[in-house]
Parts: structure tokens; C-alpha cells; sequence
């Protein structure tokens, strides 16, 4: 496979993920997403901070798995 027809696919990928993300606002598939202990989340009379350290751990964790296991299964 070619570089052009990676980044084209890997791009309609991102794609298709952020339209399932935008829709699925029903669906409780990401509300844990900035609830976990240790997301901060401060609220002022003018500004709102919000930083979730926990849960971009947890996000790396599941995709470090993820990829590894890919490697894993294509290793020959």
C-alpha cells in the first residue's frame, strides 16, 4: 500500500470515528469521558478549566493495548 492511499484511508477513519462521536450524544458509550477521580474541572464567574488528567490515561492504556495487540497478530 502506498503512503497517499494510507494517510487517504487513515483520514476517511478519523473521519467516520468523528461523526460516530458527534451522534452519539444518546448513546452513553463515552460519559465517563472527564468524570474519573483526578479530571480536574474548575468553574469561575468567567472561565471554565477543565483538564482530565485520568481519563487521557486511560485512553493511552486502550490504545497502546490495541496497537500492541495489532502488532502482536500481524507478527509473522
Amino acid at each position: 500500500m502506498s503512503l497517499g492511499k494510507f494517510f487517504m484511508f487513515l483520514g476517511g477513519l478519523i473521519f467516520v470515528i468523528g461523526l460516530f462521536l458527534s451522534y452519539s450524544s444518546g448513546l452513553s458509550l463515552l460519559s465517563w469521558f472527564g468524570k474519573l477521580p483526578g479530571d480536574i474541572h474548575i468553574k469561575n464567574e468567567q472561565s471554565v478549566i477543565f483538564i482530565p488528567f485520568t481519563s487521557m490515561i486511560v485512553v493511552s492504556l486502550i490504545i497502546t493495548l490495541g496497537l500492541n495487540f495489532i502488532a502482536w497478530l500481524m507478527k509473522p
